[in-house]
């Protein structure tokens, strides 16, 4: 039997694009705890990869954004594992996220592990949602979950894989 934190292959292209949401223990944006991957297609197709992440921290204050303890990721991969393993699919590519943050804490954990940033083409859908939805100014925002009920989408907020495959939906208006 495989193990429940074995890293799954990364999807098989050829991708237009990708969309990228991680999610952090604490207020640390370099303690990511998981981190979900949208793959979309020429065609719009999508399909999603997801991956816990050990942060090796004891402080999981922000567990009751996600629900996502200590337990969660018990044997779950580290942090320079996971990025090995998005590399070869991800690097040169263009990467969606929602707001800098995903950005800032891929930034900040390889800063923290001594890594190479990687060369990522980020791109922000909250940049295609201002353009699409003006009437959001001053009226529910832009954040995902404004989004989710203005658009009537169906997804679970704060799971990496989940709002990675919404930040995919507002990359395909712009590209």
């Amino acid at each position: 039997m495989e193990h429940p934190h074995t890293l799954r292959p990364m999807p098989t292209g050829p991708f237009r694009f990708f969309a990228l949401d991680v999610e952090t223990a604490n207020r640390s944006s370099s303690s990511i705890c998981q981190i979900g991957v949208a793959c979309v297609r020429a065609d719009g197709s999508m399909t999603t990869w997801m991956s816990y992440i050990d942060p090796v921290t004891t402080d999981w204050s922000a567990t009751w954004v996600h629900k996502i303890t200590q337990d969660t990721v018990n044997g779950a991969p580290d942090f320079p594992t996971v990025l090995a393993h998005l590399r070869p699919s991800l690097d040169g590519e263009i990467v969606f996220q929602h707001s800098h943050f995903d950005q800032n804490a891929i930034r900040r954990a390889c800063l923290k592990h001594d890594l190479d940033i990687p060369n990522w083409r980020w791109r922000d859908s909250v940049k295609v949602a201002r353009k699409a939805w003006p009437q959001l100014r001053g009226n529910g925002g832009f954040g995902l979950a404004s989004l989710k009920e203005h658009l009537s989408l169906e997804f679970r907020h704060h799971d990496g894989e989940e709002d990675a495959r919404a930040s995919a939906y507002w990359g395909q208006v712009q590209l």
